[in-house]
């Protein structure tokens, strides 16, 4: 029962302690209405209009994605270069962490020396400065092709191949793969091992028991790293224009590549966001096409589901 006054319903007054909570995730709040909700909307109004920076949106309806999907040929060709990259790139970085996470559950001495070694390369990130870097060693005379010389090897022309600058700008991408090795070598731990002392006395080797017991414990993880490692390779920008600047020929022009040129370069920032929502289109029919194969293939110990 609600308890009643002379005048109605007795209501309880606010006291200061109960904004407390409010004041502590204010911060939070502000910054995502201020520096996530509001861009995301405005990117969305942007993307039908005809929008310089400069002057004021002239509203122009689906022009924006009528011309990208219609006339703009280097739109479509940033799109396969960029699924390309993440067909690439993705399983590469999954298959080289689950590996080292393989080694780095071995009881060995110094082991957490080793598995802090490994994770630096994630700690750096995708950086400019490491960009950079991974320029000067893929250069003609850089430290990769004078390693190749020394073991009698010719010489590669990382950045002036198309074949090979997709290459190089992938293995950035793989090099960064501490944090889903750190996944991996969680998950690792948490099999337990009477699994294995089982497996043995039946007579399983080992590359029997990784497909049939390892495996298996470690795909909820493997789905997780897949997609959060798609969503990245999606979104790429740093490597491709730090290191090729999306050459040559366009063979490494990713779309993030292609909205940067749009909006910063041809100040055309309406067609800009056209590309970026287009771009998270992409992301989330491949993040849906992920989830729904997941009850193919993902096992969870609880028999938990989505």
């Amino acid at each position: 029962m609600i308890a009643q006054t002379g005048s109605g319903p007795h209501k309880k007054k606010l006291k200061p302690k109960d904004f407390r909570g409010l004041l502590i995730i204010s911060p939070w709040i502000i910054g995502f209405l201020f520096l996530q909700l509001y861009p995301f909307l405005a990117s969305l109004y942007y993307s039908f209009t005809r929008y310089n920076i400069l002057g004021k949106p002239e509203f122009t309806g689906l022009s924006n994605y009528v011309r990208l999907f219609t006339i703009d040929p280097d739109f479509k060709k940033s799109i396969i270069v960029t699924l390309k990259y993440a067909a690439i790139s993705v399983p590469a970085k999954l298959l080289f962490a689950l590996i080292i996470a393989l080694i780095l559950n071995m009881k060995l001495r110094g082991i957490n020396l080793f598995r802090t070694i490994y994770y630096i390369p994630s700690i750096l990130g995708g950086s400019v400065a490491v960009s950079a870097l991974w320029k000067l060693l893929f250069m003609s005379d850089g430290i990769i092709n004078k390693m190749l010389v020394q073991v009698h090897l010719p010489p590669v022309n990382w950045l002036g191949s198309p074949g090979w600058a997709m290459v190089t700008i992938c293995l950035l991408q793989v090099w960064q793969f501490g944090s889903s090795m750190v996944l991996f070598l969680a998950a690792l731990k948490q099999i337990p091992q009477d699994l294995y002392e089982a497996a043995a006395i039946d007579g399983a080797g080992r590359l029997k028991c990784f497909f049939t017991i390892t495996l298996p414990m470690i795909t909820s993880i493997v789905f997780f790293n897949l997609i959060m490692q798609s969503i990245n390779a999606l979104q790429n920008f740093t490597s491709a224009f730090v290191i090729t600047n999306g050459g040559p020929l366009k063979s490494t022009y990713l779309i993030g590549m292609k909205l940067y040129t749009e909006g910063f370069s041809n100040f055309k920032m309406g067609y800009a966001s056209a590309i970026s929502w287009v771009l998270f289109g992409i992301i989330l029919v491949f993040t849906l096409m992920i989830f729904k194969s997941s009850d193919a293939w993902v096992y969870y110990e609880d028999g938990g589901d989505f």
